[in-house]
């Protein structure tokens, strides 16, 4: 019986141990390092469960405790890696001591990994391009990676198990070992299952190219592009681009680059990003958005294209070769990623032309994401992404006790929060979590990422009723019970203040005051008595009308003029 020839066919040999799918290629070093890939990651949870996947990979390395011997685990977005260097029999006793525990998790040590979790991403910051996935993808799929994990407070030892026993299965990994055989001594055994697909990517934004506010000093677009080999020539070009015309030339930015990463089997992530200093951040916008102009207009020389196929052929003259690719092609098998021998990748970067980088720069423009500082980019052609939610509940109305614009609104199909601005709406059946506190408090966030929190303290009427029915509305799956807050973590409404007069303003103003009654009362009462005697003596022989003419033209504009002092004083304090 023959066999298919296949592309790493006398580079890379193939084979399976306990039914697992298995690469293995020759290497001079004196280690073996070897990897085992699971489909699974951060993308295939919920908002409520998220971070189980990272808690199975804890409590999987936990029996291996303290050692000289160099491994880790990893948990991306669609995998989970665990990885290994060091002596035969090293590698044997680890690759054995993580498949035991993944068939046998050690549950006692459940809470105590979960708390390790909540410290390591307490330490962890956070890059510029934070916030994209979550714009981009809500809170859902790809988007996740925006989220703290949740599920560290409130996942189960049975989620925990059911997770490991459907996920991480034999079915659903790939193994690979730098060396000339795979070592005698292996015991992978794992569960049954199924190749799972990576999960479809879920969509917040109704329209591309967008754009989101960000923070001072930082310039981000994301984009989603097909794979391909012109695309990943592409951005090493954006990469290149960019530097030369923001550092180089306009002198705006110490740091711009661009990079290729694969989403999944389909698609990948385009990313660039420049920083800038804050009175150069309208410059370093603009000559972001012009690069990228320029080349969607196939302005691009030759010799760039050139040099960037330069370098990446280079990727290919290194000794161990196959070595040094295992793990692209692991994750390509385990993805369902075509799989190219050099020499097919060779020729695809030897055919990709000025024509083919231009078709990719408008497929990434169509699709950007861009966050920017400062003032928005519609001017460019992109359109702000939704700030608000296009519709409302109703229900119950809650006046905000802090500000008399804002209502909060529980309905029984979700809940609102009416501002000025625009709503946030988030609905019972598309929410993706809802935290909840002893002290009643409740947020909920809808799987298109926007949020709405009630706190009974901050709201006129927000009873126990009324959040008792947001926890019987809301799906079991999606509630994340979070730990009591101290008494002075729960927010209190701030007092409304009457606007503060200063110091001297009533006594100024009551003086000013009877100054003018003093003036101007006198000089009515003559005003309306010669009135008076005027009309008396209109009969009279010689009456004293010069008299009484003088005394209200004297009088009028004096009152006026008065009167015109007294409303300004008053302009002045308002």
């Amino acid at each position: 019986m023959t066999t298919e020839p296949h592309p790493l066919d006398g580079l890379v040999s193939r084979t399976t141990t306990d039914g697992i799918p298995t690469l293995y290629a020759p290497s001079s070093s004196n280690e073996i390092t070897a990897g085992l890939f699971f489909q699974v990651g951060r993308a295939d949870e919920t908002l409520a469960t998220a971070g189980i996947t990272h808690l199975v990979e804890h409590l999987a390395l936990h029996r291996l405790g303290l050692s000289d011997l160099h491994y880790n685990g990893a948990t991306a977005n669609t995998y989970t890696l665990f990885h290994v260097t060091g002596g035969e029999e090293e590698v044997v006793r680890y690759l054995n001591s993580v498949c035991a525990a993944l068939r046998d998790l050690p549950m006692d040590r459940l809470e105590t990994e979960k708390e390790i979790l909540r410290t390591e991403a307490a330490g962890r910051g956070t890059g510029p391009n934070h916030q994209m996935p979550l714009w981009r993808y809500g809170a859902r799929s790809y988007g996740l990676t925006s989220y703290n994990e949740l599920g560290t407070w409130g996942l189960t030892a049975d989620q925990v198990r059911h997770w490991a026993e459907t996920r991480f299965t034999r079915d659903n990994a790939v193994l690979w070992i730098t060396g000339e055989h795979v070592p005698d001594g292996l015991d992978l055994t794992l569960p049954h299952g199924t190749r799972l697909p990576a999960p479809a990517a879920t969509s917040a934004l109704p329209v591309t190219p967008a754009y989101i506010h960000g923070d001072d000093g930082h310039v981000v677009l994301t984009s989603i592009v097909r794979r391909s080999t012109a695309a990943t020539v592409f951005a090493e070009v954006l990469g290149r681009a960019l530097y030369q015309d923001l550092r180089q030339e306009g002198g705006y930015s110490y740091s711009a680059e661009a990079d290729y990463s694969p989403r999944d089997a389909e698609y990948a992530t385009v990313t660039a990003y420049a920083d800038a200093l804050p009175q150069k951040q309208d410059a370093v916008v603009g000559g972001f958005v012009d690069t990228l102009a320029r080349l969607r207009a196939g302005r691009i020389e030759q010799s760039e294209l050139d040099s960037v196929r330069a370098k990446m052929l280079k990727v290919y003259d290194v000794p161990d070769l196959g070595a040094a690719s295992l793990p692209s092609y692991a994750l390509s098998l385990l993805l369902g990623h075509r799989i190219l021998a050099p020499e097919q990748h060779r020729a695809e970067l030897n055919e990709v032309t000025v024509a083919d980088l231009r078709e990719v720069a408008r497929e990434v423009w169509a699709d950007a994401l861009l966050q920017v500082p400062g003032r928005g980019v519609d001017w460019a052609g992109l359109t702000l992404a939704p700030q608000y939610s296009q519709d409302t509940v109703t229900g119950t109305r809650h006046a905000s006790l802090e500000d008399e614009k804002v209502t909060l609104v529980i309905g029984a199909e979700g809940v609102s929060l009416l501002t000025p601005r625009g709503p946030v709406t988030v609905r019972y059946d598309a929410t993706a979590a809802m935290t909840t506190r002893p002290d009643g408090a409740r947020t909920l966030t809808g799987h298109d990422g926007f949020a709405v929190t009630v706190e009974p303290t901050l709201y006129k009427g927000v009873t126990a009723e009324r959040t008792a029915a947001l926890d019987a509305a809301v799906p079991p799956t999606a509630v994340v019970p979070l730990p009591a807050r101290e008494p002075d973590h729960i927010p209190q409404p701030r007092k409304r203040q009457a606007s503060a007069r200063p110091a001297g303003t009533g006594t100024a103003h009551w003086g000013w005051t009877l100054a003018l009654c003093a003036v101007g009362l006198p000089m009515v009462v003559w005003g309306l008595l010669s009135v008076i005697v005027t009309v008396e003596e209109v009969t009279a022989a010689d009456p004293e009308w010069d008299v009484v003419v003088g005394i209200w033209i004297l009088w009028l504009p004096l009152a006026a003029v008065t009167w015109a002092v007294h409303r300004a004083r008053r302009r002045r304090r308002a």
